[in-house]
């Protein structure tokens, strides 16, 4: 297994583990996360599926970094969380995995969490001058925007074109 071999070839690194359903899931520290995908990647975890964060509000640090990976040779799926403070950067996978480009802007956009080195962190979801991080729990619901909170009296509806029955 995976872990395993993470222990064996980089010890200490590893935080906390878990498994669940098949699915094993490995806590490392930020300084320690770019090493572990590197490792990951040499031991053929070669996919990676997704890359989010979790906000966790009254908990220091706030934030989990959530990243999937698999191997597509063994079916083996890996879970690599790192935990962020407010404001705490970690370092980009894109010269890893070219697919982690948007996934590292979609969390950039959505919760604020930067990526060093990354080649174009922009927003990716909302517009460039928006304020704020909408997936932050602390995001207030009417969007926190004059623009979100009025009504602009346009009506998207009458543009849509009746079903032909």
């Amino acid at each position: 297994m995976i872990v395993e071999r993470i222990d064996e070839s980089l010890p200490g690194v590893i935080a906390e583990r878990h498994d669940f359903r098949g699915d094993a899931t490995v806590v490392v520290n930020a300084d320690d996360y770019l090493e572990v995908v590197k490792f990951i990647y040499r031991e053929g975890f070669q996919l990676m599926i997704d890359l989010t964060a979790v906000d966790w509000p009254d908990r220091e640090p706030r934030f989990d970094l959530v990243a999937h990976f698999q191997n597509l040779v063994s079916q083996e799926r890996l879970r690599v969380k790192a935990p962020l403070a407010i404001g705490q950067s970690i370092p980009s996978v894109t010269p890893i995995f070219k697919g982690a480009d948007w996934f590292e802007r979609e969390t950039f956009d959505m919760f604020g969490i930067t990526f060093i080195g990354h080649p174009n962190l922009a927003r990716l979801m909302m517009w460039s001058d928006f304020k704020g991080h909408p997936l932050r729990k602390d995001f207030p619901l009417d969007g926190g925007d004059a623009w979100c909170a009025s009504d602009t009296g346009t009506s998207y509806a009458g543009r849509a074109k009746p079903i032909a029955e």
